[in-house]
């Protein structure tokens, strides 16, 4: 089974499981060593998975983390679990504390089962950043965060290598938030650095006012620009019948086709309807993106779609197929996807001529 393929399962176990998880213990036996488990780490080896490894700090004694994983039988990651109700924001400290008890330690989990929050020591050497350099949540997987979390399965685990990508994604963050903060409301040097290139006058108080009012504009509809390049992609190819057959979708012009984290996530949510039934190969469930939708296939074959994605406009649609007409289901988001589980395993079964649901 792929990675993806694990998590989607793990993702499916959060859903059907959570509510009737009422303890930490409880959280770290049915979510954590599960997810542990699927990076690959025999949870039951403590050559590997050390519970409650000992963090003792300064003169106080028996402190303990909830795991520890070994590399080379040192300790490589903490991980702090609590229940999946917590919020995570109010045990930072303590896993601060235990980071800096161990020295041997590179990088850090805290998590409550379903969110999960890595942590290094990119700014001070044994001293765990304040912010996560990245964060996994199985209630809203992307295609992105699997890729990244490639890199602590058992299999791929390496400091340099993770240490190089927290890095390099600790700047990208702080570069984002330092842009966010300032299209939002930008500050006088900001201000300035535009202003002088447009104006010879100086640069007194009103002046610097007036163009923060036509920066924080320019700059908001550059990025309503770029959020709308798909959606007027998709308007220019409105004649278009909206079902296209195979052939046409074969000649479309793959640049105008961009596949959208969201589309990704919908897929994911399809496949993870599936996981449920015994013996169900979940490879046989794909994607094919067009300019107007993204359409999940099976079997690899295009005539065998069973959903369809309409993600590209201002109202979110699926169409699936039924024995009479394609029936189109208005979404307000993606997440309304899961209302709609039996409906689209019965398209599947429809367009397959298998039979899941009380099934064979």
């Amino acid at each position: 089974m792929s990675l993806n393929d694990k998590f989607l399962e793990l993702a499916q176990r959060v859903k059907n499981q959570k509510d009737n998880i009422k303890t930490e213990e409880a959280t770290k036996h049915s979510l954590v060593l599960p997810f542990l488990n699927s990076l690959g780490y025999d949870v039951f080896d403590n050559q590997v998975i050390v519970p409650e490894f000992t963090a003792d700090i300064g003169t106080k004694k028996g402190e303990k983390v909830d795991y520890a994983i070994l590399k080379d039988g040192k300790p490589l990651v903490l991980i702090e679990v609590k229940n999946h109700n917590e919020n995570l924001d109010n045990h930072h400290n303590q896993l601060v504390r235990y980071f800096h008890a161990v020295a041997e330690v590179k990088f850090a989990i805290l998590t409550n089962g379903i969110e999960y929050r890595f942590f290094s020591d990119i700014e001070n050497n044994n001293i765990m950043d304040k912010t996560p350099f990245m964060v996994f949540d199985l209630e809203h997987i992307r295609q992105k965060d699997l890729k990244e979390l490639e890199k602590f399965t058992k299999e791929q685990l390496d400091v340099e290598s993770i240490v190089k990508f927290a890095s390099i994604t600790k700047n990208h963050k702080q570069i984002q938030e330092i842009f966010r903060t300032q299209i939002e409301s930008p500050d006088d040097e900001f201000v300035k650095f535009f202003a002088i290139r447009m104006t010879n006058k100086r640069m007194t108080e009103n002046i610097i006012n007036e163009y923060r009012i036509h920066i924080k504009k320019a700059l908001q509809d550059i990025i309503n620009d770029l959020a709308s390049e798909k959606i007027i992609a998709v308007k220019n190819s409105l004649s278009k019948d909206e079902k296209e057959d195979s052939h046409t979708e074969d000649h479309e012009d793959e640049n105008l086709i961009v596949t959208t984290e969201e589309e990704l996530q919908g897929l994911y949510i399809v496949k993870s309807f599936f996981v449920e039934f015994k013996d169900f190969n979940i490879e046989r469930i794909s994607y094919r993106d067009t300019i107007s939708y993204f359409g999940i296939i099976a079997d690899n074959n295009l005539r065998k779609w069973f959903c369809r994605l309409w993600f590209n406009g201002t109202k979110k649609y699926i169409t699936i197929p039924t024995h009479e007409k394609d029936q189109r289901i208005d979404l307000e988001n993606v997440y309304d996807l899961y209302k709609f589980k039996n409906e689209i395993i019965q398209s599947f079964e429809l367009k397959t001529d298998s039979k899941l649901i009380n099934g064979n």
